[in-house]
């Protein structure tokens, strides 16, 4: 993987299962340094304390959405480079076009494995070289 895996990576879902299998798909990816928000106004506010790598956000959340959190992060000039993932469990291609026109570097439909987690982030540091 050509991906820095020191990097600190923000898996935000308001189902606590899902964040403890996203966490542990991370670590199998070889993720050392992960953190949780169960929601889009909390992963703003860490996002505003800590400098993220990488974002791996549910859409459908309580009181702040995913793709709400999506829009705030790119109209946040500090936070607006943060690479972004976007999972949902719904397919809908207006929820891709929507997403991706709000700057979603990727986009995952549950239920996805640790291979289509890592084809995801490597689709998105595709000129990242490991040293």
């Amino acid at each position: 993987m050509a991906v820095d895996l020191s990097m600190s990576v923000l898996v935000v879902d308001d189902y606590s299962t899902m964040i403890r299998i996203i966490r542990n798909l991370l670590k199998q990816l070889g993720f050392e340094h992960i953190d949780d928000a169960s929601d889009g106004s909390a992963a703003l506010e860490k996002m505003r304390v800590k400098k993220y790598g990488l974002v791996i956000s549910d859409w459908n959340m309580e009181p702040m959405t995913g793709y709400d959190l999506l829009k705030e992060v790119r109209a946040d000039p500090n936070l607006s480079q943060t690479p972004f993932i976007m999972i949902t469990a719904e397919s809908k291609t207006e929820n891709v076009i929507a997403a991706k026109r709000a700057g979603v570097n990727n986009y995952i439909v549950k239920p996805f494995n640790a291979a289509t987690l890592k084809t995801k982030i490597d689709a998105v540091f595709p000129d990242h070289v490991a040293a």
